[in-house]
């Protein structure tokens, strides 16, 4: 249908979608906050609390593609809203878990919530609500406001656990997280398709994904995303704690109220979050001019260098900085490359199904990065095998990339 001028950009959709997004990814994102107070209250190795914000990936990544086939089915505000329910409820049970079996089953309902509230439904319903000129930048404005969340997450989960415990900090980010929902209604989404995709089959549309050998090579390149994000957020702000060299307290940093390593691990977290921003509206605008596939490769190519660099280096608190600004940079500048590339070659009828998909591949990187950070610290004492072992999968993933064939299916030869 033809339209006499451009499509708008900010839509009501896209506004209520950056704002249930940015609360949902403050709260996941300030986890590894409450590694080091959790673990000495209870007296746990690191590996106890690092195991539970694995299975939180894990049961996020399998509940991505579950939520997306609710969304398709019976409503995106139907499945944002159950996300959201059950994210408060994980966060307010795992208030009063005092084991550690405890805490690793609870996070299983708040991996489920960020399901329900995070990438794979929120960003399906902004693809379908943009317009074809502005989809590359809507995902990418969708997925900067997660990054927008984790600049204030973590740094409001330090200055919480100052005043209150850690129980009622979790159960402040609960109602947080309902209170999120009061942007529901904005989430009014048209459902543009082809004739084709709305006639297809939501099996026809993942059994011809899955023969495609393109697919795969997405699902398998998107895993080092996932360890290395996860990794970072959970286990960063305690390896700057123990690992980095003394602040000065004549310097800057000091001078800012910043005067602790644990503080700064908190303030890496929300740097990292604040340079995304820019990343991922960068990423998403150069996806709309170049090829997607090469870009992700280029990006997972210099986060290996950057993590490769950062870890042969002395850990300062100016190597700190520097890591999560240049690292920041490139932290979620994927996400809108990897969906917008799904859209594009797959449509947008299953989009949220099959994005939710590839994402799991994410999420079990996810519980791999996590869970080895914990299990190798206590094994050697320090983070850096399991560092290494991220820059490893981080050069797979921009080899991996390389050969996905970036057209349309339907516009391929049969």
């Amino acid at each position: 249908m033809p339209h006499s001028a451009r499509a708008p950009l900010m839509t009501p959709v896209l506004i209520g979608g950056c704002i249930i997004i940015m609360i949902s990814f403050a709260i996941r994102a300030s986890f590894g906050v409450f590694q080091i107070p959790i673990a000495e209250e209870f007296g746990w190795l690191r590996a106890e609390f690092s195991l539970a914000i694995a299975i939180q990936n894990l049961a996020w990544g399998i509940g991505q593609p579950i939520f997306g086939a609710i969304a398709e089915r019976f409503g995106d505000r139907r499945a944002i809203f159950l996300g959201a329910l059950v994210y408060a409820a994980g966060l307010v049970l795992s208030s009063f878990a005092v084991t550690p079996g405890a805490h690793q089953l609870l996070e299983i309902l708040v991996g489920f919530g960020v399901a329900g509230t995070g990438f794979g439904v929120i960003l399906a319903v902004v693809g379908r609500a943009a317009s074809d000129e502005n989809r590359s930048l809507a995902l990418g404005i969708a997925t900067a406001a997660g990054s927008a969340g984790q600049v204030f997450g973590a740094p409001l989960a330090e200055i919480l656990l100052s005043f209150y415990s850690w129980q009622s900090v979790f159960v402040i980010f609960a109602a947080m997280v309902l209170l999120s929902l009061f942007a529901l209604p904005m989430m009014r989404s048209p459902a543009p398709a082809s004739r084709n995709e709305l006639e297809q089959s939501m099996g026809a549309a993942l059994k011809q994904a899955f023969r495609d050998p393109s697919f795969t090579l997405i699902f398998l390149g998107f895993f080092s995303c996932g360890y290395q994000l996860a990794f970072v957020t959970a286990h960063f702000p305690a390896m700057v704690t123990e690992m980095c060299g003394p602040i000065n307290p004549d310097g800057m940093l000091a001078a800012i109220g910043i005067t602790t390593t644990s503080a700064l691990g908190a303030v890496a977290i929300s740097l990292i979050g604040l340079a995304n921003i820019a990343g991922t509206l960068a990423a998403a605008w150069l996806g709309k001019r170049y090829s997607k596939k090469y870009l992700l490769a280029s990006i997972y190519m210099a986060r290996t260098v950057v993590a490769a660099a950062f870890i042969l280096s002395p850990i300062t608190p100016g190597s700190v900085l520097v890591f999560s600004i240049v690292m920041g940079a490139l932290w979620l500048a994927t996400v809108p490359l990897t969906s917008g590339l799904i859209a594009h070659i797959y449509g947008l009828r299953y989009m949220g199904t099959l994005y939710g998909i590839v994402f799991f591949s994410h999420q079990l990187g996810s519980f791999l990065g996590v869970w080895l950070g914990g299990a190798l610290y206590d094994l050697h004492g320090d983070y850096t095998l399991v560092w290494w072992v991220g820059v490893g999968v981080g050069l797979f993933s921009a080899v991996v990339h390389l050969p996905v064939q970036e057209r349309a299916l339907n516009l391929r030869p049969a």
